[in-house]
């Protein structure tokens, strides 16, 4: 399926006995060869069951694909370089094409088969989000832009495109996330919007954030007993139920801060990114202070906390079996340019099943 682009050194494996690097505090976890030379903006697991891709993209411009075989070991199977940084990825349905969110207003289309590119959507701004949504109904790329607007692009003729829809915004769009038929989107405004993609996208209801810092993740969650959306957890961090039973339902809590007190003041982190484990619904943070932890949300507890990367942590991934999850390390200008000491970025694969499992109540 791949074209003849690659990259990176032999396989490593996830599970083996390796030497870890200083760039690690976690003995399990294992880099993967070849990551950019600057912060990566987002990492993706392709959707498809038959096969382990992981993709990136990245602020210098490149897009690469990994192959992660069963026993966990990971090779380079394919990049591109692009123009302008990409500011997010997302898989086609059936893993053959990658779409690429980039700053130069342009929304491209990677096929893997034949390695090339197309440009398959436009914005008047920096492209932040792009999201596949495919149902019985219809199939579209959703993206979202510092134009202020959400634009749905009908790929079936592909690499044409025609836009099937425009929705104005009363702000730049800063994160998104859908999980059908279901899309939050979060704007600069501190307004998350979401979406009923049923038969078309319908503004379900806004939600204005219970943080009082602008937000750059959201990741929906669904109900344990329905699997449709339930909610969405975002910033911060606050949890937020689409129809809460009781208003006590929507909370937040302190996270990535500090353990010590300096001139009477905790030193407090940005969240970079958040996602929900596919089979268990624990809630995974990944923050400035280039820790990681893990939540289960329902009992209100930590599950567990990493050690400290040598750099922030930008973006992370689930595999849809739950079992290995993927790590962005990169500097994300937290501190100014003075900050950036550590210029490049670096890709961990970790064994997370066991971790995010919700602790047996007692």
């Amino acid at each position: 399926m791949f074209g003849t682009s690659s990259f990176g050194n032999k396989p490593t494996s996830l599970f083996g006995n390796t030497t870890t690097t200083t760039a690690t505090a976690q003995s399990e976890d294992i880099p993967v060869n070849g990551a950019p030379d600057d912060t990566i903006s987002k990492l993706k697991f392709a959707p498809a069951n038959d096969q382990c891709l992981l993709a990136c993209g990245a602020w210098d411009g490149t897009a690469r694909i990994w192959q992660v075989n069963e026993q966990g070991q990971s090779e380079g199977k394919a990049e591109q370089k692009l123009p302008a940084p990409i500011l997010d990825i997302e898989w086609f349905d059936d893993s053959s094409k990658l779409f690429l969110a980039c700053a130069d207003k342009e929304v491209r289309c990677w096929d893997l088969a034949s390695n090339q590119i197309a440009t398959v959507g436009t914005h008047d701004g920096p492209v932040k989000t792009c999201h596949w949504i495919t149902n019985s109904a219809y199939s579209c790329l959703m993206t979202g832009s510092w134009d202020k607007t959400l634009r749905f692009w009908d790929m079936r003729q592909l690499p044409t495109q025609s836009s099937m829809q425009t929705i104005q915004l009363p702000e730049r769009v800063y994160a998104a996330d859908v999980s059908y038929p279901m899309a939050a989107v979060v704007l600069a405004n501190r307004v998350i919007k979401v979406y009923n993609l049923e038969g078309g996208p319908q503004e379900f209801k806004p939600f204005e954030s219970q943080l009082k810092m602008q937000t750059r993740c959201v990741s929906i969650f669904k109900d344990r007993a329905t699997n449709q959306p339930a909610g969405f957890a975002y910033g911060r961090v606050a949890v937020q139920y689409l129809n809460p039973k009781d208003p006590k339902d929507n909370f937040t809590f302190k996270c990535h801060r500090s353990t010590e007190v300096v001139n009477g003041f905790q030193e407090i982190y940005v969240v970079n990114d958040v996602a929900f484990h596919p089979q268990h619904g624990t809630l995974l943070t990944a923050g400035s202070d280039g820790r990681y932890s893990m939540w289960d949300k329902d009992a209100r507890t930590k599950l567990k906390a990493s050690e400290c990367y040598m750099a922030p942590l930008t973006s992370v991934a689930m595999h849809a079996s739950g079992s290995i999850m993927a790590v962005a390390a990169g500097y994300d200008w937290s501190k100014g340019h003075e900050g950036n000491t550590q210029p490049g970025s670096k890709i961990f694969l970790h064994k997370c099943g066991d971790d995010m499992k919700p602790k047996n109540k007692k």
